[in-house]
């Protein structure tokens, strides 16, 4: 069997996990709530998300990478017109302070998901289009293009979606060699301020407040990181069981998506949380080794960069949920409940799968 079929086959088996849990948590909420019949209501909507993924997948495995990235550009812009009309009344949606969701048939879609990986593979296209940068001036040209949508991305707020899209850019533009003179100390200049200017924002002084003193707002902003580290603490070697979670029964609101770990490490211990640590590092490693064994350089970043979207959003959100990071808001992916990430991570597998088609004994870059 080839990388891609048995990156497939994990993908299916967290997935299979994260559904089971989703239902689980979302069960125990409803009932706690008196709420009997929606208690499948969740489930449906992730199986839904699941259907329509595979089917976006199915396709892109079916085109191929060589065919995504020349559509890039494409994409790309689409990708900025669905950030636009996040702010277009009834069309974006509101939700908890944040405009992130636009409406579609029905379905509320989040394009930041979908832009975590559209702008890192419009780098690579343009890349291997133009070459990389020779000059300072080429390069800062060259950027000018990703601050529009990582501005809107801003706006929105979805600070969270904003780093981690930096992020990958920062980690491209090592594995291309770029002249770091060119990109760190800019991209320095632009956190430092970006991070001041982040700070004076209520959401995000009060999120590094208590990140740092979460028992200074148990009632408010630090009842979910206090309640996650509970439910994470307390399930000792081996959990409670699966099903006897108590922090789910109201005590730790929304656990079906970002602190969803948080449920699981309960109910399945530290034995559970090293097993599904242990199954992404497998996918992580699966990843890297279908970039090492690319066809060619299109191929090579092209699953380096995928596989480190995935790797570093799971980072995340396991950090936020044992409180060595601030809360983010950050899916786990394939697991916790989340349309939008659900599906923008079955096309960025279908992608890596297409690139694992060709693979080659050895790297030949």
């Amino acid at each position: 069997m080839k990388s891609g079929g048995i990156l497939f086959f994990l993908v299916v088996l967290l997935f299979s996990a994260g559904l089971l849990m989703v239902f689980n948590t979302t069960s125990a909420e409803l009932l706690d709530k008196g709420q009997e019949g929606q208690i499948y209501h969740a489930l449906i909507k992730q199986f839904i998300a699941s259907i329509l993924g595979a089917l976006a997948g199915l396709v892109i495995y079916s085109l191929g990478y060589k065919k995504v990235l020349s559509f890039t550009p494409s994409i790309f812009f689409l990708g900025i017109l669905a950030l636009i009309l996040v702010f277009l009344p009834k069309v974006g949606q509101e939700i908890n302070g944040s405009r992130r969701w636009i409406n579609c048939f029905g379905l509320s879609l989040q394009p930041s998901e979908f832009m975590k990986a559209i702008i890192p593979l419009m780098v690579i296209y343009r890349f291997s289009i133009k070459g990389i940068p020779k000059t300072f001036r080429e390069f800062c040209e060259s950027q000018l293009l990703y601050v529009p949508p990582i501005f809107l991305i801003l706006l929105e707020p979805d600070n969270g979606s904003a780093l981690i899209i930096v992020t990958t850019l920062i980690v491209l533009y090592f594995l291309y060699s770029v002249r770091a003179r060119y990109w760190f100390l800019p991209i320095c200049a632009v956190c430092l301020v970006g991070g001041a200017a982040a700070y004076k924002m209520p959401h995000v002084h009060d999120r590094i407040r208590v990140y740092l003193h979460p028992e200074s707002d148990l009632l408010g902003k630090g009842h979910q990181p206090y309640q996650a580290k509970i439910a994470t603490g307390s399930g000792g070697l081996t959990g409670r069981g699966f099903g006897e979670s108590m922090q789910k029964q109201g005590y730790l609101p929304e656990a079906r998506s970002d602190y969803i770990a948080a449920i699981f490490a309960e109910e399945t211990g530290f034995i559970g949380m090293i097993s599904l640590i242990v199954l992404f590092m497998a996918i992580g490693g699966l990843g890297f080794h279908i970039a090492c064994h690319a066809s060619d350089e299109g191929g090579y970043y092209t699953a380096m960069i995928l596989t480190f979207l995935i790797m570093i959003q799971a980072f995340i959100n396991l950090g936020v949920v044992s409180g060595l990071l601030p809360s983010k808001g950050t899916n786990l992916p394939f697991f916790s409940q989340g349309g939008s990430s659900l599906i923008a991570n079955f096309i960025n597998l279908a992608l890596l799968m297409s690139i694992s088609k060709k693979e080659q004994p050895c790297a030949s870059l």
